[in-house]
This record gives structure tokens, C-alpha cells and sequence, in this order.
């Protein structure tokens, strides 16, 4: 059986610019959780916070899955489907539309270097907000704690 990753990825920014978190939720093909985590990441637009978020879920699956096989061969044949509820990341990352700023673009190189260093075959796929809960949950959750902290 082909292995599967189901990524819920989220990034937000109070003001645009303003304080940024991330929040990623990863779990297996049959739905057990794997890892969650939300976190903030400095001053950021959304959209730079929402490819943050998929940089650091990529990193966590490079730095945590491994399998029994060569370093070339890690996580070949492992499906990793990125979810995410921005339309115009998964459209850019789909290359469907045009990186005009270059902080974006710089960005999106950075996760297509992390998507070959995953080994395994990666996909975005837009979702609806109500979909993406727990994802979006974390980075509330982050922004929240170091308002108040």
C-alpha cells in the first residue's frame, strides 16, 4: 500500500504586516496524528506566513519520517498532500498564477527545495476554511499566547 501524508497547513498575521504564526497538523492515511504544532514566526504578510507554514511541515517530514531505505530512495512512493486555505498559494504553487514579489518568490523556491529533500511526491489542494480547523486553531492559539504573554 502507497503511503500517505495529509498536511492541514495555516498561516495568519494580525495586521498585514503584523505578529505572524504558523500551524501545521499532520497525519497518516488512515487519519492518526502524527504531529501538530502552531508557533509564531516574527512580523510577516499572510501570504509569506502561509508559505512558512508549508516550509516548516515540509521540514518536519524531512527531519522525521525516514524509512529502512537508501537516503535517495527515503520517502520515495510517499504521497504527501498539502491542504491549505489560501487559493491564490495553492494557485501560485500550482502554478497556475504568476510570483510577482520577489519576498514570494524567494519563499517558494525554499519550498520547492524542501519538496525534493522530502523525497516523496508532493501536492497542494485548496480547502475551505471549515475545513482546515485544527490548522487554523494553532495559529490563533500561537498569536493569542504571545499577546499575552
Amino acid at each position: 500500500m502507497k503511503k500517505s501524508l495529509l498536511v492541514h497547513t495555516d498561516g495568519g498575521a494580525r495586521g498585514n504586516p503584523g505578529p505572524a504564526a504558523i500551524g501545521v497538523y499532520i497525519t497518516d492515511e488512515v487519519g492518526r496524528e502524527l504531529i501538530k504544532f502552531g508557533k509564531t514566526i516574527g512580523k510577516m504578510t499572510n501570504n509569506q506566513a502561509e508559505y512558512r507554514a508549508i516550509i516548516e511541515a515540509l521540514e518536519w517530514i524531512k527531519n522525521n519520517l525516514k524509512f529502512d531505505l537508501p537516503a535517495r530512495d527515503q520517502n520515495r512512493g510517499l504521497d504527501i498532500k498539502i491542504f491549505l486555505d489560501s487559493l491564490l498559494v495553492v494557485n501560485q504553487l500550482n502554478g497556475l498564477f504568476k510570483i510577482k514579489k520577489k519576498h514570494l518568490r524567494d519563499l517558494i523556491i525554499q519550498v520547492r527545495q524542501r519538496e525534493q529533500e522530502t523525497g516523496g511526491n508532493v501536492s497542494y489542494q485548496f480547502i475551505n476554511r471549515d475545513k482546515n480547523k485544527m490548522a487554523d486553531f494553532l495559529v490563533n492559539q500561537a498569536l493569542d499566547s504571545s499577546i499575552s504573554s
